[in-house]
């Protein structure tokens, strides 16, 4: 198979980076094999029919996995979400430069059903801004904190695909949404905006309970848990479990560090937002909004390719 001179093959360690590349299973090896040779004897034949494709860019190969951006959505938003790819489930990468066939990655059939079919999540961290001032002052009473309390309570009601984790002055916010999967009938469900209102709402209640703005973080990208509810509340009630990893929040905090460094470094004024730059992009925005006049800054990155690049994952925006 994939035997033709013509037919540029990759190894694992070989595969190009930073370009456009496709993500196949391997059921799809043997007509794809077959539509390239078709194409090669110039018989009328188009490769990139045969299948359901991803389109990937490979940003790092380790020893045992590679680091890819998936594009989930370029034509109503610009939704890039970071990935690892197992070396295990890796079959082989050809294309065809000479008719301009990008790489195509064949990889494990379940492996790249599972992608597809597992949930996604975006991640908020909320603080309110002052608290230190309003605890010396006295202002944060008990009476307002518990209305507080209420009124989230009651934002959450309404907002019931949000999980909501409160600690009076700050909280946790999880929603998840669906890559989308053609082949099982699966939508993709990915509406950033909506946790911005959210946001939105909730600095208007604190400022009108405790006359507090709130600044927030926020990112994107896989979870482990997946098929689960947003929380887990045990029969006890003591123990609240938010279904997924820590590593999203270590996310977080990382861009907060790396804000409040900016801050004091003068790099860039305090704002309500920051953003890691693939949730960034993928927000649709008014059409004569200039997205790239904001200001920009790096941060460690937890989910993302350990390689710093400028313009692509390991930046947030304020």
């Amino acid at each position: 198979m994939f035997e033709d001179d013509d037919i540029d093959k990759y190894s694992f360690e070989e595969i190009p980076l930073d370009r456009d590349c496709c993500l196949i299973s391997e059921i799809y090896m043997e007509e794809f094999d077959e539509a390239l040779q078709k194409m090669l004897r110039g018989e009328e034949c188009n490769p990139y029919k045969v299948g359901y494709v991803s389109r990937v860019a490979i940003r790092a190969i380790n020893s045992n996995s590679l680091d890819l951006s998936w594009y989930l959505n370029t034509s109503t938003r610009f939704h890039e979400v970071s990935i690892s790819l197992p070396r295990d489930v890796f079959k082989v990468c050809v294309g065809c430069c000479q008719y301009d066939i990008k790489p195509h990655i064949f990889v494990d059939h379940d492996w790249l059903e599972n992608l597809h079919l597992r949930e996604y999540s975006v991640f908020a961290l909320i603080d309110a801004i002052g608290v230190k001032k309003a605890l010396r002052d006295n202002a944060l009473t008990k009476d307002k904190l518990i209305e507080l309390r209420e009124k989230i309570d009651k934002l959450a009601e309404i907002e019931s695909d949000i999980s909501f984790i409160s600690f009076a002055d700050s909280l946790i916010l999880k929603t998840n949404w669906d890559v989308g999967y053609f082949l099982k009938g699966i939508k993709y469900s990915y509406k950033p905006e909506k946790i911005l209102l959210v946001i939105k709402e909730l600095d208007r209640i604190y400022q009108e309970v405790l006359g507090l703005p709130i600044y927030a973080v926020l990112t994107q990208g896989s979870n482990a848990y997946y098929g689960d509810p947003l929380l887990h509340i045990s029969k006890s009630q003591n123990h609240i479990c938010l279904n997924s990893l820590g590593v999203p929040f270590a996310e977080l905090l990382a861009i907060e560090s790396a804000a409040k460094s900016a801050i004091k470094s003068g790099v860039h004024p305090p704002m309500q937002l920051y953003l890691d730059e693939q949730f960034y992009h993928s927000i649709q925005f008014k059409h004569e909004f200039k997205k790239n006049d904001n200001p920009k800054n790096s941060y460690s990155a937890i989910m993302k390719s350990s390689e710093p690049r400028e313009g692509l994952n390991n930046s947030f925006i304020s």
